[in-house]
């Protein structure tokens, strides 16, 4: 039994280990000041951090008919609707690209960003035996949520992949960021994963606004139509939003379109730095907590 533990505060974990003994013992103690953010607890349970991301796959797509297709036929049919009424009927501009590619081309980050944020957001409540009976570093659960979505986002590039073959495009030199761009976009769903997710567990509001919050987000980022209609005016505060510049970067490194601005792609890094510190913080600070209310 742990005992001289404060519930009421944040606590810390350090490894000691005595001359000649094997196994190492693990001390559980108050932290004092600013609370550690604990990052090296992500590699010291690397294995763990595996086998849980692994366990939200194969639990998610159990006993379904059509397995990982899923993960592509949810944007596919999202591009097919939006392609029918905002590309052919509504008229939507897609910078020179044909419309269906365009917008998958976009789904894929938002997918990324979107499952990976209601993934986080709902993983301490629903992984509330494993907190209660166990310790382990709190942070792991909503990271492997985040990681998961990484899956879902490799199976649905293969479609776009043959949309580029079908519509001749082929990728410039800008594809050497793409991965700065996917990591912008799991860094973001991170830190707003990591706020919901503390914030989730002692206001269970939090799991009934996470549609409209989705929904919201979509809209105010340029999936379905170019950024480039957003007035000049409103530009900065559009920028702040980091799935603006995540977006458009794709579509700049696979689809050869406009090059975002540099203010996006800059605007959009430090609203995800601080986003996710903030994230860190709280979250870490309303640790101790979790045991006792989920």
């Amino acid at each position: 039994m742990l005992q001289g533990i404060d519930s009421e505060r944040p606590f810390r974990t350090g490894r000691t280990r005595r001359a000649g003994a094997i196994p190492s013992t693990i001390v559980i103690q108050n932290c004092r000041g600013w609370v550690r953010l604990g990052l090296r607890d992500l590699w010291d349970y690397r294995e763990l951090l595996y086998f849980l991301t692994w366990r939200d796959i194969k639990v998610r797509y159990k006993q379904t008919a059509l397995g990982a297709a899923w993960a592509i036929i949810q944007p596919l049919s999202m591009m097919v609707v939006f392609s029918l009424f905002l590309g052919k009927l509504g008229g939507i501009p897609s910078d020179g690209v044909p419309y269906p590619i365009y917008i998958y081309c976009a789904l894929l980050p938002w997918q990324l960003f979107a499952h990976s944020v209601t993934e986080a957001s709902n993983s301490l409540v629903t992984n509330e035996r494993l907190i209660t009976r166990v310790y382990v570093p709190r942070l792991l659960v909503p990271t492997s949520a985040v990681l998961n979505g990484l899956i879902d986002f490799t199976v649905a590039s293969a479609v776009l992949i043959l949309l580029m073959i079908h519509y001749g495009i082929g990728p410039g030199w800008g594809i050497v960021a793409l991965p700065l761009l996917v990591l912008l976009a799991v860094t973001a769903a991170l830190g707003v994963g990591l706020w919901l997710s503390a914030l989730n567990v002692q206001y269970r509001d939090v799991r009934y606004t996470l549609t409209f919050l989705i929904q919201f987000w979509f809209f105010a980022t340029p999936v379905a139509y170019p950024a480039s209609l957003v007035p000049q005016a409103w530009r900065w505060l559009y920028g702040s939003n980091p799935m603006v510049g995540v977006v458009e970067g794709f579509r700049w490194a696979l689809l050869g379109t406009v090059p975002p601005p540099v203010t996006y792609l800059a605007f959009s890094a430090a609203v995800t730095v601080l986003v996710l510190g903030g994230g860190l913080r709280y979250f870490r600070r309303m640790e101790s907590t979790f045991a006792d209310i989920v």
